[in-house]
């Protein structure tokens, strides 16, 4: 395989780039956009017209610098052995080969897939969606032997993209109802996948039926099919090996893995918990569930909202702290599919004594909401806050008093423990002002923490050191 007719380098190296504001010749696709995708079908050969690039819409050389415009892509492949479960599998290859090309980024996938294409790289030739057509083709065929033809659809027209779109939507929505109809103790054969590593060294997906993908791409379906027809690419069977902890979600072999993986930075994963040894996150994952310790729930933002969640940050913001592969309790990558999970950080909820999960949530975007809200408890769907109800954390409490909503249960245990911790401080010797608004600090590498109690404070710094300090001293 050769790239020599190409005016720019394409290979695994240029995964990563990065390619800023001032940098780029136009944005496509990306949270500014409204409707975009990028789909791979399995067709029949007779259906394939080998190596064909088409453009629906207008082309590079078409567009103005800086501007941003609507992106479909629509790969279709054949070969005898290809099966409609492998479709997930190839499509999220688009990431990957996109990310070949120099002077190409491309971020997320599905319906939130976004691509940046430099100023250089227009500048050296690359002016023409043909030319990534024929590049993603020749990849396709090269990295994925069971593909004999393939052909290749752009959509950059904003009127054009509506119909492939919804039909895109459709099919994605086919593929999560099909993921719903298992569960993680049904089955004995865990997978994981490490597309994402060049972006977050450290990061390994582990897929089970009741943890899509963080992406939301990949199901356990998926990943099954993907394994088995490429057993050395990046998606891998995980035995579970020995259940540790049942209710956490914590296996000796996902272990195992991840430490592999990680190569040692992780040793330890709760599948089932945002706030003890939570699962790695990327950067590529549809949502974000952030801890608000002012009402000790958790909030729900996807790459799609445009406003600023109720603690007061952008999705982007919070994507800094949560991506990259870390393991950071309180903030955590999921895929919209997992929040409808019965396993959605069910560890979590049932330490506060709640019956899962999921009644730890008090707010979401309403379009996220409005996407899941059918998957919902009966008695859960109208408690949880969106932007419309509810704009800052000053409200959310006596908000979720009105509604009655269960992480109100918690406040009076939490704030009988915060009262006895202040106690055993003052008798320690520690000084501790007047009036109180506590915070958690989240530990690096898995649970734990540095607990920051202000009390009617105004700081003024120009930096601030936190140091681990000893177990402190209990009564006696």
């Amino acid at each position: 395989m050769s790239f020599s007719d190409m005016p720019v380098d394409v290979g695994p190296v240029y995964e990563g780039e990065r390619i800023r504001g001032n940098q780029m010749y136009v944005e496509l696709g990306g949270p500014k956009i409204k409707k975009h995708f990028e789909l791979v079908r399995v067709k029949s050969a007779k259906e394939i017209k080998d190596g064909d690039v088409r453009l629906i819409g207008p082309d590079l050389t078409d567009m103005e610098e800086g501007e941003r415009y609507p992106i479909g892509i629509l790969v279709e492949v054949a070969g005898p052995e290809l099966e409609e479960d492998l479709e997930a599998v190839f499509e999220r290859r688009v990431h990957e080969f996109c990310n070949f090309v120099n002077g190409i980024m491309h971020l997320n996938q599905r319906y939130t897939n976004w691509m940046r294409i430099s100023k250089s790289a227009f500048a050296k030739g690359l002016n023409n969606f043909e030319m990534l057509g024929t590049i993603l083709i020749r990849l396709y065929k090269a990295e994925l032997s069971i593909i004999k033809q393939a052909q290749v659809t752009f959509y950059t027209d904003a009127k054009e993209i509506e119909k492939p779109y919804e039909m895109a939507m459709q099919i994605y929505e086919k593929r999560d109802e099909r993921a719903r109809t298992i569960h993680d103790e049904d089955v004995d054969m865990f997978y994981g996948c490490v597309l994402c590593q060049s972006f977050a060294p450290t990061h390994a997906c582990c897929i089970t039926p009741d943890r899509t993908s963080l992406c939301g791409s990949i199901n356990w379906f998926d990943a099954r099919a993907a394994a088995k027809v490429d057993p050395k690419g990046p998606l891998f069977e995980v035995p579970p090996g020995e259940c540790l902890n049942e209710e956490a979600g914590e296996f000796t072999g996902v272990n195992q893995m991840i430490k592999k993986r990680s190569l040692g930075e992780i040793e330890r994963i709760y599948l089932y918990s945002g706030m003890e040894f939570p699962h790695t996150s990327c950067g590529c994952f549809e949502a974000i569930d952030f801890y608000i310790p002012e009402v000790n729930g958790h909030g729900i933002v996807d790459r799609n909202f445009d406003g600023v969640a109720i603690n007061g940050l952008p999705f982007s913001a919070m994507a800094n702290q949560t991506g990259g592969g870390k393991q950071m309790p309180g903030f955590n990558g999921v895929s919209i599919q997992y929040i409808v999970s019965p396993k959605y950080q069910s560890y979590d909820g049932l330490q506060m004594g709640l019956d899962g999960g999921i009644y730890t949530i008090v707010w979401m975007p309403k379009a996220v909401k409005d996407r899941v809200g059918e998957f919902l408890p009966e008695d859960l769907v109208n408690k949880i806050a969106t932007e419309e109800e509810v704009q800052d954390l000053n409200k959310l409490k006596d908000w979720l008093k009105e509604n009655n909503h269960p992480v109100v249960e918690t406040w009076a245990e939490l704030e009988a423990m915060e009262e006895e911790e202040e106690e055993e401080w003052e008798e320690a010797g520690a000084m501790v002002p007047m009036g109180t608004v506590g915070m958690t600090i989240p530990g690096i590498g898995g649970a734990g923490g540095f607990k920051v109690i202000l009390k009617n404070c105004k700081i003024h710094a120009e930096s601030i050191i936190i140091k681990k300090i000893e177990p402190k001293r209990r009564k006696k």
